[in-house]
Protein backbone atom coordinates (compact mmCIF):
# COMPACT_ATOMS: atom_id res chain seq x y z
CA UNK A 1 0.00 0.00 0.00
CA UNK A 2 1.27 3.46 -0.83
CA UNK A 3 1.91 5.99 1.94
CA UNK A 4 0.78 9.63 1.97
CA UNK A 5 3.76 11.91 2.60
CA UNK A 6 4.30 15.67 2.99
CA UNK A 7 6.99 18.23 3.76
CA UNK A 8 10.25 16.81 5.05
CA UNK A 9 9.10 13.27 4.28
CA UNK A 10 8.94 14.23 0.60
CA UNK A 11 12.52 15.50 0.80
CA UNK A 12 13.75 12.36 2.55
CA UNK A 13 11.77 9.67 0.74
CA UNK A 14 11.65 11.10 -2.78
CA UNK A 15 14.36 13.66 -3.39
CA UNK A 16 17.08 11.87 -1.39
CA UNK A 17 16.10 8.38 -2.56
CA UNK A 18 18.33 6.18 -4.66
CA UNK A 19 16.51 4.49 -7.53
CA UNK A 20 12.98 5.00 -8.78
CA UNK A 21 10.14 6.58 -6.82
CA UNK A 22 6.60 6.96 -8.16
CA UNK A 23 4.61 9.84 -6.64
CA UNK A 24 0.84 10.06 -7.07
CA UNK A 25 -0.34 13.67 -6.63
CA UNK A 26 -4.00 13.37 -5.66
CA UNK A 27 -6.92 15.08 -3.93
CA UNK A 28 -9.53 13.48 -1.69
CA UNK A 29 -12.35 15.13 -3.67
CA UNK A 30 -11.07 13.80 -7.04
CA UNK A 31 -13.11 10.94 -8.56
CA UNK A 32 -10.39 9.71 -10.95
CA UNK A 33 -7.93 9.79 -8.01
CA UNK A 34 -10.20 7.45 -6.03
CA UNK A 35 -10.46 5.15 -9.07
CA UNK A 36 -6.66 5.10 -9.42
CA UNK A 37 -5.91 4.47 -5.72
CA UNK A 38 -6.38 0.66 -5.73
CA UNK A 39 -4.33 0.39 -8.93
CA UNK A 40 -1.51 2.41 -7.33
CA UNK A 41 -1.63 0.10 -4.30
CA UNK A 42 -1.42 -3.01 -6.53
CA UNK A 43 1.57 -1.59 -8.39
CA UNK A 44 3.23 -0.64 -5.08
CA UNK A 45 2.81 -4.22 -3.82
CA UNK A 46 4.03 -5.82 -7.06
CA UNK A 47 7.05 -3.54 -7.42
CA UNK A 48 8.06 -3.41 -3.75
CA UNK A 49 11.84 -3.31 -3.53
CA UNK A 50 12.10 -2.09 -7.13
CA UNK A 51 10.10 1.16 -7.06
CA UNK A 52 8.99 3.09 -3.98
CA UNK A 53 5.46 4.47 -4.26
CA UNK A 54 4.13 7.48 -2.34
CA UNK A 55 1.14 9.81 -2.52
CA UNK A 56 1.02 13.59 -2.04
CA UNK A 57 -2.31 15.26 -1.21
CA UNK A 58 -2.25 18.51 -3.19
CA UNK A 59 -4.57 20.22 -0.71
CA UNK A 60 -2.38 19.31 2.28
CA UNK A 61 0.89 20.03 0.44
CA UNK A 62 0.17 22.78 -2.11
CA UNK A 63 3.80 23.95 -2.10
CA UNK A 64 5.05 20.57 -3.37
CA UNK A 65 2.33 20.42 -6.02
CA UNK A 66 3.12 23.97 -7.17
CA UNK A 67 6.85 23.23 -7.35
CA UNK A 68 6.15 20.42 -9.84
CA UNK A 69 3.48 22.39 -11.73
CA UNK A 70 0.74 19.93 -10.79
CA UNK A 71 -2.44 21.59 -12.07
CA UNK A 72 -4.57 18.48 -12.67
CA UNK A 73 -5.07 15.39 -10.57
CA UNK A 74 -4.21 12.61 -10.57
CA UNK A 75 -0.69 13.46 -11.74
CA UNK A 76 1.94 10.76 -11.54
CA UNK A 77 5.61 11.70 -11.49
CA UNK A 78 8.39 9.15 -11.71
CA UNK A 79 11.60 10.23 -10.00
CA UNK A 80 14.98 8.53 -10.34
CA UNK A 81 17.73 9.42 -7.88
CA UNK A 82 15.78 12.53 -6.83
CA UNK A 83 15.27 13.88 -10.37
CA UNK A 84 12.04 13.94 -12.39
CA UNK A 85 12.24 11.21 -15.02
CA UNK A 86 8.75 11.52 -16.51
CA UNK A 87 5.20 12.59 -15.74
CA UNK A 88 1.67 11.67 -16.78
CA UNK A 89 -1.79 13.01 -15.95
CA UNK A 90 -5.04 11.10 -15.48
CA UNK A 91 -6.19 7.72 -14.24
CA UNK A 92 -4.28 4.89 -15.89
CA UNK A 93 -4.93 1.16 -16.21
CA UNK A 94 -2.48 -1.05 -14.35
CA UNK A 95 -0.63 -2.19 -17.49
CA UNK A 96 0.02 1.45 -18.46
CA UNK A 97 1.38 2.21 -14.99
CA UNK A 98 3.69 -0.78 -15.12
CA UNK A 99 4.97 0.37 -18.51
CA UNK A 100 5.33 3.94 -17.20
CA UNK A 101 7.64 2.86 -14.37
CA UNK A 102 9.59 0.26 -16.38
Amino acid sequence: MSQVIAGQEFQDKVLKAQGKVLVDFFATWCGPCRMLAPVIDEVAAEKAGEVAVYKVDIDASPEIAAHYDVTSVPTLILFKDGEVLKQTVGAQPKQNLLAFIA
